[in-house]
C-alpha cells in the first residue's frame, strides 16, 4: 500500500490552494496519519449521483481540485462520445452553499478551455432548472453544484445527461475512468476563470428560462379560478435554500394569492442557521418555525422545499388544531390518486412510476383503477429514465415519485421537482376545502378504498462487510451452501418459504439477478453484484419486505409495508411481520 506521505506529496503537486496545502503540510509535520488517511487515501468516487462530500482539503473532499478533475473527466468523456458537444453545449447551475459559485466557475472554465459552449447561470438556481434547461436547449449534459439537504459542510456535483435525466450506468463508469486519466489540472488560472463573463461561448438565459419554466408549471393547472378564490392559506419555507423566487412563480402560475413566508428561513443562508439538518423530511422538528408562522397568520397548510428545492414536504393543521406531517409515501399516494382523478376520463394511456422501496399503495391503486404502474430501483435516475421509456411506448406519465419526498409532476422535467409539486399540492388542498375536507381526510378516504398501508422503514448498523455478506448469503443459500445445478448461479438457492407464518409468493434478488416471478427467473430491474438487495412479497395484506445495503453508510436498510382494514389492524400485523422477519432471517445471529 502506498505510503500516506507519498500521497501527500502527490497532492502538493496538484493543489493550488495555499491554505489547503498548508493545512495538509501541518498534518504531515504532526504525523497525524489518521487525519491524513481520511483526507487523502480514498479519492472521491464518481457515481450515478456525481460527487457529494464534505468540503475541505484532500482527494477525499469537495474542493477546487476535485471539481476540476471531475469536470475534466466529464469533458473528456463528452468529447469522445458526443461529436456535437461543442455546439450543443452544457448547462451549469449552482446553489448558495459555501464555494458553490467558485466550483461552478471552475467547471465552466474547464469546458470553455476545450471550446465547448456553456449555458451558465450566474444567479443561484433551484436544481430542477438545470435539467429543464438541458431539455430546452438540447444540451449534451447539465451540472448542478449542490449538496441538496445535507448539512452546511457538504457540497456536491450532480450530473444530468442529454435526456435531462440523472446519469445511469454505464455512463457513470465511463466518466469515472476519464477522471482517473485526467488528474492534472488543465487550467487553474484566475484570469480564465474571471473571464467566463466575457467569453462568446457563454450565455445566461436566466429570465427567458424562468418564464418558460413558469409557463410549463402553469400548464399543469386545472382549477385556476378556484385557486384564486380559495380561503385556504399557505405557509412556505425554503429551509434556508434557493426556492423562494421559484416557489412564488409557481404559485403565481396557478393563480394563488401569495403564501405566508417563514422570514427566518426563506432567504439563502449557507450556514442553515436555524436547523442543524436542513432536511424537511425530518418532519415537525425542522418545521417548528413554519408551524409558529402558520399559527400566527391563520395558514393551515405548510409547504417546505429542501435547500435546492427539488423535494417537497407538507404539513397540515387538523380540525383539532394539531399539525400532521405527511410522509413521502403519503404525499406520493395523495398526489398519485389526485393525478388519476384528473386524467381518468381522458383518452390518454396513463402510467405512473415509483421506486421499489416506496409504498406499494400506488401499485394497488393502479391495479384497481386499471392504469399502468412500473417500479424502479431507488433514485430518480431510474424513475426519470423509466418515464421516458414509457412515453416512447405511447404512455403519458403525469406523475412519479420516491418515498424520500421526491415528486415528478408533468412531463417537462424527468426528475424530482419540489417547485411544481407545491403548486399541485396547493390546488388539491383548495379543491378538498370546497368539500370541507383536508388532505388528511383525503388520505384516509384512499385508505378506506384501497387498504390502510403502513410501513416500518429503518436499518441495522454493521461495520463489517464480511458480516453483511454472510447475512445475505444465509438468506439466499441457507445455513450451508450447496453446489447449484443451474450454471447461472454458484450455489443452490434456498430462500425462506414463509415469514410470520405467511407464505412468500415472490423473491427478487437483484444482487444475483434472480426473480421467481419471471419465466426465466431473471430480474426485470437492473442487478448489481456490488450491492445487496432482496425483496420478498407475501401472500396476504399486500405485504412486501426489502432489505438492501446502503451505498454510503454502514447500514443494512429494511423496508416493510403491508395493508390492513384499518390503522389498528395494520399496526398489529406490521409488528407481527417485523418480528417474523427478525426470527426467520436470523438477524440476532449476526448481532445486527
Amino acid at each position: 500500500m502506498t505510503d500516506i506521505y507519498s500521497i501527500a506529496e502527490k497532492y502538493f503537486e496538484l493543489e493550488q490552494d495555499s491554505s489547503y496545502k498548508e493545512f495538509v503540510q501541518n498534518l504531515c509535520n504532526e504525523k497525524n496519519e489518521k487525519e491524513l488517511e481520511a483526507l487523502l487515501r480514498k479519492p472521491l468516487a464518481f457515481g450515478t449521483a456525481g460527487l457529494r462530500a464534505e468540503m475541505g482539503p484532500g482527494f477525499s473532499r469537495m474542493n477546487g481540485l476535485t471539481v476540476i478533475q471531475a469536470s475534466q473527466g466529464l469533458c473528456s468523456y463528452l468529447l469522445e462520445t458526443d461529436p456535437e458537444v461543442k455546439t450543443k453545449g452544457i448547462v451549469i447551475g449552482h446553489d448558495h452553499r459555501h464555494h458553490s459559485e467558485s466550483f461552478a466557475r471552475l467547471t465552466a472554465a474547464v469546458f470553455l478551455s476545450k471550446g465547448i459552449r456553456v449555458v451558465y447561470y450566474h444567479k443561484i438556481v433551484c436544481t430542477p432548472l438545470v435539467p429543464f434547461t438541458v431539455s430546452q436547449y438540447g444540451a449534451s449534459c447539465g451540472i448542478m453544484i449542490t449538496a441538496s439537504h445535507n448539512p452546511k459542510q457538504y457540497n456536491g456535483y450532480k450530473v444530468y445527461w442529454s435526456n435531462a435525466c440523472q446519469i445511469i450506468p454505464p455512463i457513470d463508469k465511463g466518466i469515472a475512468n476519464k477522471i482517473k486519466e485526467n488528474q492534472i489540472p488543465w487550467i487553474w488560472d484566475e484570469t480564465m476563470v474571471d473571464n467566463i463573463e466575457y467569453s462568446n461561448l457563454v450565455i445566461d438565459p436566466y429570465d427567458e428560462i424562468i418564464e418558460k419554466y413558469k409557463k410549463c408549471i402553469g400548464n399543469l393547472v386545472k382549477y385556476k379560478e378556484d385557486n384564486s378564490n380559495t380561503n385556504v392559506k399557505f405557509c412556505y419555507t425554503a429551509m434556508h435554500g434557493v426556492g423562494l423566487p421559484f416557489a412564488r412563480k409557481s404559485f403565481e402560475s396557478f393563480g394563488f394569492k401569495p403564501f405566508e413566508e417563514v422570514d427566518e428561513q426563506v432567504l439563502p443562508d449557507p450556514d442553515f442557521s436555524t436547523v442543524e439538518f436542513p432536511n424537511p423530511e425530518e418532519g415537525k422538528g425542522v418545521l417548528d418555525l413554519s408551524i409558529a408562522k402558520a399559527n400566527a397568520t391563520g395558514a393551515t397548510v405548510i409547504l417546505a422545499n429542501d435547500p435546492d428545492a427539488d423535494r417537497l414536504a407538507i404539513a397540515e393543521k387538523q380540525k383539532d388544531g394539531k399539525w400532521f406531517s405527511f410522509s413521502g409515501n403519503q404525499i406520493g399516494v395523495i398526489l398519485g390518486a389526485y393525478t388519476w382523478e384528473k386524467f381518468k376520463d381522458t383518452d390518454k394511456k396513463i402510467a405512473m412510476v415509483n421506486s421499489t422501496v416506496s409504498t406499494k399503495m400506488l401499485e394497488k391503486i393502479a391495479k384497481v383503477e386499471n392504469f399502468r404502474f412500473e417500479e424502479t430501483l431507488t433514485g430518480f435516475k431510474w424513475i426519470g429514465n423509466k418515464a421516458i421509456d414509457l412515453i416512447k411506448e405511447g404512455y403519458s406519465v403525469p406523475f412519479a415519485f420516491e418515498e424520500a419526498i421526491g415528486f415528478m409532476c408533468g412531463e417537462f422535467i424527468f426528475d424530482k421537482d419540489g417547485i411544481s409539486a407545491l403548486a399541485i399540492v396547493a390546488e388539491l388542498a383548495a379543491q378538498l376545502a370546497k368539500k370541507n375536507m383536508t388532505m388528511f381526510d383525503y388520505l384516509n378516504s384512499l385508505y378506506d378504498k384501497y387498504g390502510y398501508f403502513m410501513s416500518n422503514n429503518y436499518y441495522f448498523i454493521c461495520h463489517e462487510q464480511e458480516v453483511i455478506n454472510a447475512f445475505f448469503d444465509n438468506i439466499r443459500y441457507g445455513d450451508e451452501k450447496q453446489p447449484s445445478d443451474d450454471p447461472f448461479y454458484d450455489y443452490k438457492l434456498n430462500y425462506p418459504k414463509e415469514i410470520a407464518n405467511k407464505k412468500i409468493i415472490n423473491v427478487r434478488d437483484l444482487t444475483i439477478n434472480y426473480d421467481s416471478s419471471t419465466p426465466d427467473h431473471r430480474a426485470l430491474l437492473p442487478s448489481s453484484k456490488s450491492s445487496q438487495m432482496i425483496t420478498f412479497r407475501l401472500d396476504s395484506n399486500d405485504c412486501a419486505i426489502t432489505l438492501r445495503t446502503s451505498g454510503t453508510e454502514p447500514k443494512i436498510k429494511y423496508y416493510i409495508e403491508l395493508s390492513g382494514k384499518n390503522k389498528e389492524d395494520a399496526e398489529k400485523e406490521l409488528k407481527n411481520v417485523f418480528e417474523g422477519m427478525i426470527k426467520t432471517l436470523n438477524v440476532h445471529k449476526y448481532n445486527l
